[in-house]
């Protein structure tokens, strides 16, 4: 009798075990589940491999050089800007939501080179829809630490190339790409493509055409730099001009209407001037195309959020090598950056 009732005991426990085991998997896996819902936030599905790359000379390779840009309104601005920084924070249910509210996606991918898990918001109107809004990259493996800015691609040829090789570069980088040629919603001519020399030269006559985006604070480029920038993500923005317009330099490494980055601008004039590159040093030096107007390094500098505008040659941004390493020398401070957690 004991013997049986023993084994009705292990009978019934392995019976509680088997429905206690049960319901704990049904409250685990139950779609829709809140902790489900949490990671699906946190690790959004990734689609396809892309090349980065590719995919940034593509968008730029539909730009013109006068058509293809509206100024937003103050609510389709903030909208972008609610969905970005939900992405920022994980949310990415939110950031969907609204995005789409001003029809604006939100992709992911892998990129094949290096693997990087992206984020891609992007206009879903398409160039039928006038806009030029622009494009944002978010690194979705890392924290966001630091950004990577392109105000002027195709205008300041091969900046968006090099702005995707420098987000391939480093953890937690946010890259901010303009939508639409400097010139885009101005009278200016076709030849405005190769007036890259006077580029950061007219940064000190004040605001440019409607889709300069760097000496204009009504873009979405300006309002997602300056969600980056009140977060305290320092940032780099990337710009051109012809190999004559600079005598006796290579690049012009700055930091803007501030000096907290001095540092940091050291470390870079240094890197490049060992790959011998002829530096001129805007922060202890007098130099053209310094970039104090430029209007994100003005906000930055009122926020004490460390900032860098670099010029570079087009003999700089010709070719992959030479831009390649010109990627691994910016990459050297955003590393830095990366491992910041303030």
């Amino acid at each position: 009798m004991q013997t049986v009732e023993f084994t009705k005991g292990i009978t019934i426990g392995a019976i509680l075990c088997g429905v206690i085991a049960g319901l704990v998997a049904y409250v685990t896996f139950e779609p829709g589940n809140s902790a489900e819902r949490a990671v699906t936030r946190s690790a959004p599905p990734v689609a396809e491999d892309i090349d980065l790359l590719d995919r940034v000379t593509r968008f730029a390779g539909e730009f013109g050089v006068t058509g293809g840009y509206r100024t937003p309104t103050q609510p389709e601005k903030a909208l972008i800007v609610e969905g970005v920084s939900s992405l920022l924070d994980g949310n990415v249910d939110m950031a969907r939501s609204r995005l789409a509210e001003v029809d604006y996606r939100l992709d992911t991918f892998t990129d094949t080179a290096g693997g990087r898990r992206l984020a891609e918001v992007s206009d879903a109107a398409g160039r039928s829809g006038n806009r030029g809004w622009g494009r944002v990259y978010v690194d979705l493996g890392a924290p966001p630490r630091w950004s990577v800015q392109v105000p002027h691609p195709v205008a300041d040829q091969g900046t968006e190339r090099l702005g995707a090789r420098v987000l391939r570069g480093a953890p937690g980088g946010v890259m901010v790409m303009a939508g639409a040629h400097r010139t885009a919603g101005s009278a200016a001519g076709s030849g405005a493509a190769e007036a890259e020399g006077a580029g950061d030269e007219a940064d000190d006559g004040g605001e440019g055409s409607p889709a300069d985006m760097a000496h204009r604070t009504d873009s979405v480029f300006h309002a997602v730099v300056a969600e980056l920038t009140r977060r305290g993500l320092p940032g780099i923005q990337l710009h051109g001009f012809a190999d004559d317009s600079v005598p006796g330099s290579d690049s012009v490494v700055s930091t803007g209407a501030g000096s907290r980055a001095v540092p940091d601008a050291e470390r870079l004039a240094d890197r490049l001037a060992g790959q011998d590159v002829a530096v001129c040093r805007a922060w202890s030096a007098p130099c053209k195309l310094s970039g104090r107007t430029n209007e994100q390094g003005r906000l930055a500098a009122r926020h004490g959020t460390r900032f860098l505008h670099v010029e570079l040659s087009r003999t700089l941004r010709s070719g992959s090598r030479r831009m390649d390493e010109t990627a691994q020398a910016i990459t050297y401070v955003t590393t830095r950056w990366s491992r910041d957690t303030r």
